[in-house]
C-alpha cells in the first residue's frame, strides 16, 4: 500500500471521526454516522482488499471512541468492518455501470441501511437495546440514510475532481 493512499485514507477517517464527534444523539443515543460516508468515499478511492480492510477498522475504531450509544464500541468496530466488506462486494459488481454519481449515492444509502441494522443487531447481541429494534431503525437510521445519501451527493463530484486534478489515485473503480 503506498503511503498517499494510507494518508488519503487518514484524512478521509479524519474527517469522519470530526463528523462523528460533533453528531448529536437523535434517538436514545443513537448518532446519525456519517462517518460512513468518508469510509465509503475511501473505498470508491481505494478499491483493494488490503485498504478496505484498513479503512473499515480504523472508521470501527474512530467511531467506538466517539460513540453516544451505550455499550456502542464494539458493535461500532464490527459495523464497520462488516459494512466496509458488504460496500466493496456490491460496488465490484457495479463497476461498469456508467452513472457513477448515482452508483455512489444509491450504494450509500443501501450501506447506511446494512450499517444501522448491522450496528443495532450486535448492539442487541452483546450489550442490549435501550428501546425498541423497530423504534430505533425507524427514529435514527432511516434519517442517516437521507442525510447520508444528500452528503455523499454532494462530496462524491467534489472527491471526483480531486481526483482528476491530482491523480490520487488512477484506479479508482468509480471515479
Amino acid at each position: 500500500m503506498k503511503s498517499k493512499n494510507i494518508v488519503a485514507l487518514a484524512l478521509l477517517t479524519g474527517m469522519g471521526v470530526v463528523l462523528h464527534a460533533i453528531t448529536p444523539p437523535i434517538f436514545m443515543g443513537v448518532k446519525p454516522d456519517m462517518m460512513l460516508v468518508m469510509m465509503f468515499l475511501g473505498i470508491l478511492l481505494f478499491t483493494d482488499v488490503k485498504s478496505v480492510v484498513l479503512i473499515g477498522l480504523v472508521s470501527g475504531i474512530l467511531s467506538a471512541l466517539t460513540t453516544g450509544f451505550p455499550g456502542g464500541q464494539i458493535p461500532n468496530i464490527i459495523d464497520k468492518l462488516i459494512t466496509a466488506f458488504i460496500f466493496y462486494g456490491l460496488l465490484s459488481l457495479l463497476k461498469n455501470i456508467s452513472a457513477k454519481s448515482i452508483v455512489a449515492i444509491v450504494l450509500t444509502a443501501i450501506g447506511t441501511l446494512i450499517s444501522g441494522f448491522i450496528f443495532l443487531t450486535s448492539a442487541y447481541i452483546i450489550v442490549g437495546l435501550p428501546g425498541a429494534f423497530i423504534g430505533l431503525f425507524a427514529a435514527s437510521v432511516l434519517p442517516t440514510v437521507l442525510l447520508n445519501a444528500v452528503l455523499m451527493a454532494v462530496l462524491f463530484p467534489i472527491t471526483k475532481s480531486i481526483n482528476k486534478r491530482t491523480k490520487l489515485n488512477e484506479h479508482a473503480i468509480h471515479l
